[in-house]
């Protein structure tokens, strides 16, 4: 059994982490860390793991006791946490922080993108998970760029539910704002930007061509719903091609031939892509749940990957029906 540890353990992510991993057939909670929340029950913030767990919040934090782990910190804490305290060599860490996903002399992580760095993953030990809207975008963009495809600018709109922005309330968060509401924020300097460009580049060669992204908040929990649009005089057939052997190995992205719903991938690690050809204008289309393929699924397709077992185990979540 695969031992693990979970730091910052109340928030979103790691409920929806332990969610899993109580599910996962080789995996054990050793410890899950909170200061705040330390000698409570779990369920005593994470309410839908009633009847699930007895384990409590603690504040102690025995590396020496597990495998792996997970670093559901905020962003910037990762790599401040990591500066104040030692973890052992053998402990793998997956990091769901932004704060080693750009790749630098002065660290080890692999970027944690399955479908793109497999390989990579498998011999790692220090993992960064991609954001949630970076694996929307990047998933439904690399067959364009293996093909060659992104020679001019990118534009991507994507809406992401409100689960994106974490558990602690804010102004843009409370329910009676944000439900029949819609808005735009960090129009072209979203953080995830930089990842994106980075595997573009990996996968194409070099990228001469901006991403020009535009999110939203949408008024709905659990979701990421991107469109993005280049131009190219490649012919459909050639691009539908493209994206079906790209992903013909994959185990949770695929390539459908018709268009998408939010609801086909909430609840689920799968991420799911279409594309159309209009003149010269390619849409492609992509749709994940960001808590799971954006976020602590992918975390847990990686950890089954660093450790060689089964890809899928723990992950076949079954999506709403309607």
């Amino acid at each position: 059994m695969i031992r693990i540890g979970i730091l910052g353990g109340a928030g979103y992510t790691a409920g929806e982490l332990i969610r899993l991993l109580l599910n996962h057939p080789q995996a054990t909670i050793g410890f899950v860390n909170s200061e705040s929340n330390a000698g409570n029950l779990l369920t005593d913030v994470h309410e839908g793991l009633y009847g699930e767990t007895d384990l409590r919040f603690t504040s102690d934090m025995p590396f020496d006791e597990v495998d792996v782990v997970f670093f559901c910190f905020g962003h910037g804490k990762s790599e401040a946490f990591l500066k104040e305290h030692t973890i052992p060599s053998h402990v793998k860490i997956i990091d769901l922080a932004q704060d080693f996903r750009l790749a630098a002399p002065d660290h080890d992580y692999i970027y944690g993108l399955p479908e793109l760095n497999r390989q990579q993953i498998c011999q790692a030990q220090h993992v960064a998970n991609p954001g949630c809207f970076a694996t929307c975008i990047q998933l439904g963009l690399l067959p364009a760029a293996k093909m060659g495809l992104i020679t001019s600018n990118v534009s991507v709109n994507a809406i992401t539910g409100s689960t994106g922005a974490g558990q602690k309330p804010g102004p843009t968060t409370h329910f009676s704002w944000r439900v029949d509401n819609l808005s735009v924020y960090k129009p072209f300097r979203h953080q995830h930007i930089a990842e994106i460009c980075q595997s573009l580049a990996q996968v194409q060669g070099q990228l001469d061509a901006s991403i020009d992204f535009i999110p939203y908040r949408g008024n709905f929990a659990r979701g990421i719903f991107a469109t993005e649009v280049l131009h190219t005089d490649a012919d459909i057939d050639t691009i539908v091609t493209g994206y079906k052997k790209f992903y013909q190995d994959a185990c949770f992205t695929h390539y459908v031939d018709k268009p998408l719903d939010l609801k086909q991938v909430t609840n689920t690690n799968k991420a799911l892509v279409h594309c159309d050809k209009i003149d010269d204008k390619l849409l492609i289309t992509c749709c994940i749940d960001n808590l799971l393929k954006g976020a602590v699924g992918q975390a847990v397709q990686n950890m089954n990957l660093m450790f060689g077992i089964d890809e899928t185990a723990g992950l076949r979540l079954k999506p709403n029906a309607f």
